[in-house]
């Protein structure tokens, strides 16, 4: 449900000054006894920067918005909210959450962007290149600092990169090359922790392991990242980006899988991913999605006859140097491309360098931005989907429920399970092979939270289909309303979950807006 909370501004009348007056006395006693170098924001300035995330569909009032110098402000930050009766803590990176999870109603938002210079440093352990950066650093400023000074760049990535570091390994950060390297919680060694007991620890897998693979997708509940040592490899010059189109999903799925289960020492795509889209000429769900140049057209007369109501497009990337030829790299994709069965005459690809390809998503930020659907609502859904229910999925979500698009991109494409750890707090279904599907809505300006309510009663309907139906998913980016949904969605792992909170947030002051347990006085 669309909700705006006011907790402190009610009516015109003596409750509502007793409200604020609580509010006002609350404020200024956190003011004191937190005793930082960093900024405190208070009242609407605080509102304003923390009471709605990217999702736009909840809306709260924090108490105030801390803005860290540095980690003992964070711990500071821990430590009021501790000698507090209610006080809860939660982390703000770059306000990229869809259902509140990164907000404190009446609580304290730490807001990470003001530490977001506190770390760069390259280093190396023997062979092993890494990077040291701040929690609360964009992984875009991380991606173009490494490759400009360094020649080097983080393995693994999202898709959109105006994300922090904290935010992403907090929950797993998966893109086209997690089929390869793993998210991205499997791509760092070593952490630097504020937990909810107000210690800063430093972390790694021989080191304070068990905090270590807790905080790694263990979204926010056990500590807040403050360092993050992420590992680097030489950084491509360019990249062929491709894509081919699919009617049948059996062999969109067969050929994606096939291509992210080469062993490593066999030729591949550097870059793996996919997308459903519409069969028809609608320019934001339809066949004008797919073309990557305007030059480029989509010609419907290559599709068979019996083609149904939606589509499939593979993505694919491969990384090349500046030096290598082009009939070099004509011939490294035509020998791994020609295996695949797509529909000739509906491939499309361009070059472009490495650092336009991972930035690739911020011209659609910037359309978004200009048409005004990035302020707008983002009803999104995202799941891991096993490999055994993909195919029940497709035909009853992508060919039924959601057939006419979500006016934004429905992506779907293949993950390998072993390239992820299984001592972090992350869940994903069983089976070697599973996917990503993300249905990342876009709703018009102007329009009414009726229709947004339908749009997130969908996504609700399409999570309770799995659950009646028995589909092996977990959701991403999870959000539930009950403990009995929690327990559900990490199994046998919930009594791991729980001990891990006890350890390291007895009180339960991190991320309250997860909804997952309760402040203890």
């Amino acid at each position: 449900m669309i909700a705006c909370i006011e907790p402190y501004f009610l009516d015109n009348d003596a409750e509502a000054t007793s409200a604020v007056t609580a509010a006002v006395l609350s404020t200024d006693s956190v003011s004191e006894s937190l005793d930082i170098q960093g900024e405190i924001l208070c009242g609407g300035a605080a509102a304003d920067i923390a009471g709605r995330d990217f999702g736009g569909m909840n809306c709260v009032k924090p108490l105030a918005v801390v803005r860290p110098v540095g980690p003992a402000d964070i711990a500071g930050a821990v430590k009021a909210a501790l000698r507090s009766d209610k006080l809860t803590v939660a982390a703000r990176g770059n306000g990229h959450s869809i259902n509140g999870q990164a907000m404190a109603e009446g609580g304290l938002v730490v807001d990470m962007s003001s530490t977001a210079e506190n770390h760069f440093e390259v280093g190396f352990c023997g062979d092993t290149a890494y990077v040291d950066v701040s929690g609360g650093a964009l992984w875009e400023n991380v991606l173009k600092r490494s490759v400009s000074e360094y020649g080097l760049a983080p393995r693994s990535w999202t898709d959109y990169l105006g994300l922090t570091v904290g935010g992403t390994l907090s929950n797993a950060g998966v893109s086209g090359q997690a089929f390869r390297y793993g998210p991205q919680t499997s791509n760092v060694t070593e952490l630097d922790v504020v937990t909810g007991n107000g210690d800063v620890v430093t972390c790694s897998e021989v080191e304070n392991s068990e905090l270590f693979f807790s905080v790694l997708g263990g979204l926010g509940q056990f500590g807040i990242v403050t360092r993050a040592r992420v590992l680097l490899q030489p950084a491509p010059d360019m990249v062929r980006w491709i894509r081919v189109v699919y009617t049948e999903f059996d062999e969109f799925t067969r050929d994606a899988e096939w291509l992210v289960s080469q062993k490593d020492e066999s030729p591949s795509f550097d870059y793996v991913e996919g997308f459903v889209f519409v069969n028809d000429d609608d320019p934001v769900n339809g066949w004008p999605t797919v073309p990557l140049h305007p030059d480029h057209d989509f010609d419907p007369t290559r599709l068979p006859q019996s083609s149904g109501s939606v589509l499939y497009c593979l993505e694919l990337g491969l990384h090349y140097r500046d030096s290598d030829s082009n009939s070099t790299v004509d011939k490294r994709v035509e020998r791994l491309i020609g295996r695949l069965r797509f529909i000739e005459g509906l491939r499309f690809e361009v070059d472009l360098s490495y650092v336009d390809f991972l930035l690739r998503v911020k011209r659609s930020e910037e359309i978004a931005k200009e048409i005004g659907t990035w302020e707008t609502p983002h009803p999104w859904l995202n799941l891991f989907v096993s490999k055994r229910d993909i195919g029940e999925f497709n035909r009853t979500v992508f060919k039924e429920l959601v057939k006419n698009g979500v006016n934004g991109p429905m992506l779907v494409y293949p993950l390998l399970r072993s390239r992820w750890d299984e001592r972090t707090s992350v869940e994903v279904p069983e089976g070697e092979i599973f996917y990503i599907v993300a249905l990342l809505r876009f709703v018009p300006p102007c329009t009414k939270a009726s229709s947004v309510e339908k749009l997130v009663a969908q996504n609700q309907e399409i999570v309770h289909w799995c659950v009646r139906n028995g589909i092996d998913f977990k959701l991403y980016l999870p959000h539930y309303k009950c403990r009995e949904e929690w327990i559900r969605h990490f199994g046998n792992r919930w009594s791991r979950f729980v001990d891990r909170k006890a350890m390291f947030d007895p009180m339960a002051i991190l991320s309250p807006g997860q909804k997952i347990f309760n402040r203890s006085p």
